[in-house]
């Protein structure tokens, strides 16, 4: 197994997207903020896509203008189309120093959530990413790469692996730097895991797949073991399990990011996260969507410092 994983966080964005509270900006670039305190070195921040579809991210344009720049540290956008390019490109040369800021396009492998997700066909998907990923890699950004519904599909069921593999073999070919696997609705098991990385084996270079797991049904980590014994080397993840998906029904929350960095650390993995600043960052995150957020590791460490504290004070007495 690799010694070093990459921690892809997407809370502010894939997170913040699906919640009944919008988040004001400041407030976001706040969590932003903790998170690169963590230790997290590429979070996605912002989504130019519609307003009108996710209204909670409304304010993309302030964030990336005013996104903290550190060494080392990047971000990525999800940009549906050349208006969400041109937006993206607009909002970064705002900031007084331009953020690093890569592009992301996404689509699904099943034809039914691609046309709930941005009302296309999957061909006309691609046909629409001509206009994104040449021009993304001339103005100097990387492009990654989404497969949503790659495990299976809230409208079709199943989704043949094969599909899947083509479609991110389209996007590496397109210029994708990576793609990243998503199991929207949280229904993938180990072996599927297993079968689908498989079928990229030798098909796809060295650290150009991630994973992108949902924890629906409680198979998250393990579908990132059988990741990472396949020689995957970065894992998406949402500080305390904050999102889900607006056009996938009963998909819950992603995995989250503490759960992840407690295992990848308990096994030895450098992830350059230190977890009692992730925590911290997971409170705030709590705070600012006004509920519980359920990632385990979170509430344990949680619990754990309420003790502590209410034993300090009943010691001190």
């Amino acid at each position: 197994m690799a010694r070093h994983v990459t921690v892809y966080e997407v809370g502010p964005r894939d997170g913040l997207q699906n919640e009944a509270r919008v988040v004001p900006t400041g407030d976001k670039l706040a969590l932003v903020a903790a998170l690169a305190d963590a230790g997290l070195a590429r979070i996605e921040a912002a989504s130019f896509v519609s307003p009108r579809w996710i209204p909670a991210l409304a304010d993309s344009a302030e964030v990336v203008a005013r996104l903290p720049v550190r060494a080392g540290l990047g971000y990525v956008a999800l940009v549906p189309n050349a208006q969400g390019l041109a937006r993206l490109l607009e909002a970064r040369q705002r900031a007084p120093v331009p953020p690093p800021v890569d592009a992301a396009v996404f689509v699904s492998a099943s034809e039914t959530h691609n046309r709930k997700n941005v009302n296309k066909s999957v061909e006309e998907t691609f046909r629409a990413f001509d206009d994104v990923v040449g021009p993304a890699l001339a103005a100097g950004l990387r492009v990654r790469g989404y497969v949503s519904t790659a495990w299976g599909c809230p409208y079709e069921g199943a989704v043949d692996p094969a599909r899947v593999a083509a479609i991110a073999e389209r996007l590496l070919a397109l210029g994708c730097h990576q793609v990243s696997l998503g199991d929207t609705v949280g229904v993938g098991t180990p072996n599927q895991t297993r079968d689908l990385l498989h079928r990229l084996a030798g098909r796809a270079r060295p650290g150009s797949i991630a994973l992108h797991m949902h924890d629906t049904r409680g198979t998250a980590l393990a579908n990132v073991l059988v990741g990472l014994e396949a020689g995957i080397t970065t894992f998406d993840a949402s500080v305390g399990g904050l999102g889900g998906c607006p056009y996938a029904p009963g998909a819950a929350g992603n995995l989250a990011t503490e759960d992840l960095v407690y295992m990848l650390n308990g096994m030895g993995h450098d992830t350059g996260v230190a977890l009692d600043r992730l925590v911290a960052a997971g409170a705030l995150a709590q705070r600012l969507v006004g509920r519980p957020l359920p990632g385990k590791t979170l509430q344990a460490e949680l619990a754990s410092r309420t003790r502590r504290a209410e034993q300090a004070t009943a010691e001190g007495r």
